[in-house]
């Protein structure tokens, strides 16, 4: 295991890897978000962590890019070049958002569905809180 210096980091990616996003080709995504990263030599300014579950699995494969708080849709391994020039580029890739983040919470982008509300049994239920 390793302890990294994140004092250069300006994006965290998390990448979904849970049982859906996996089904749909998140560990090919994963692999080729950091093989992109490595090549241009941006593994100090980008890390990136593989997640359980996000909780948006209609929209797998899903990645979480910060401190802009953006939740990417459907992505797959041949938009990892895209991804990383929006990083580099401080832009966005506006036909793959999900939710952006407004400084009062998550807004959906575009026709995104709300998804189901979290009730409190619902939320234990699947969590599996005991």
């Amino acid at each position: 295991m390793a302890t990294w210096d994140l004092s250069e980091t300006k994006h965290h990616l998390l990448i979904c890897n849970g049982s859906s996003c996996n089904k749909a080709g998140a560990e090919d995504l994963t692999q080729a978000v950091r093989r992109e990263i490595s090549e241009r030599s941006l593994d100090d300014v980008i890390h990136t962590t593989r997640t359980k579950c996000n909780g948006r699995c209609q929209d797998k494969c899903v990645l979480i890019a910060y401190p802009q708080g953006i939740w990417y849709k459907d992505l797959a391994a041949n938009d990892a070049s895209d991804l990383i020039n929006s990083l580099v580029n401080e832009a966005r890739m506006t036909n793959k958002i999900s939710h952006c983040f407004d400084g009062n919470g998550f807004r959906r982008h575009g026709d995104v569905p709300v998804g189901e509300f979290k009730d409190r049994e619902r939320v234990k239920k699947v969590s599996k809180v005991l």
